[in-house]
């Protein structure tokens, strides 16, 4: 069997809005082993943001203090390789350092998947795929500009604190956005440039026709019009 690694990326921002009302409605990621390196972080190293059973509840500022939070750079986590830095280990080289190795590895991953795509641009990411994979969805995807995330009313602040706390992420995507337009035009002009090939070809079959055509009709008898026109 072939395995092609995908994923979708969303604006750091609405991503990190949308994951904080996931939490405050009671979910968790403690079904998350954050396994690397064949083991599991330790408390020390990955401390929880709440002492209780869950989050629910939280403040958007509280969900913003939490120095521990996973929300912060998930994308750029999710999508390197952590053994590269120590995993969890935050004593294993600077953080300058750390962070540059997180996010070299995101966008080396990210650029040798087979497909990605970004939830912003969902026709274009529909568009992508099929054509990657040589396949068609049976409906159009239909781009959702009302979601959870969108209905949170923040101020400057707040919107600049966030893209703060996930400035890795906010590297990734801009880099991200442009890898996606770049493919995303290329296969357009492919695709015209294969639609040019083919009419091109298809007039030059019907030319040769007619030059064929033309030829047996000065060749043959001229008072023979039934046959040729069975021939036509």
């Amino acid at each position: 069997r072939n395995f092609y690694y995908i994923t979708i990326l969303r604006d750091p921002v609405s991503r990190y809005l949308s994951e904080w009302r996931h939490v405050q409605r009671g979910a968790t990621w403690k079904a998350s082993l954050h396994v690397c390196d064949g083991r599991s972080p330790t408390t020390e190293e990955l401390p929880s943001c709440y002492t209780g059973d869950d989050w629910s509840g939280c403040s958007l500022q509280e969900f913003m203090d939490c120095p521990y939070n996973l929300a912060n750079n998930r994308q750029v986590r999710m999508l390197s390789d952590l053994s590269l830095v120590g995993c969890y280990n935050l004593s294993v080289m600077p953080e300058e350092q750390r962070n540059k190795v997180l996010l070299d590895s995101a966008k080396e991953n990210l650029k040798r998947m087979a497909f990605f795509g970004l939830t912003e641009f969902q026709r274009k990411t529909q568009y992508l795929f099929e054509k990657t994979f040589n396949m068609n969805f049976i409906s159009p995807f239909t781009q959702y500009n009302s979601t959870r995330a969108s209905s949170v009313e923040i101020d400057e602040q707040t919107q600049q604190h966030i893209e703060a706390l996930n400035f890795l992420d906010m590297e990734l995507y801009d880099y991200a956005k442009d890898l996606f337009l770049q493919r995303y035009q290329y296969m357009r002009q492919k695709e015209h440039q294969e639609a040019r090939r083919k009419r091109q070809e298809q007039r030059k079959i019907l030319r040769a026709k007619q030059a064929h055509l033309r030829e047996r009709g000065e060749n043959g008898s001229s008072t023979d019009y039934i046959g040729n026109v069975e021939r036509w």
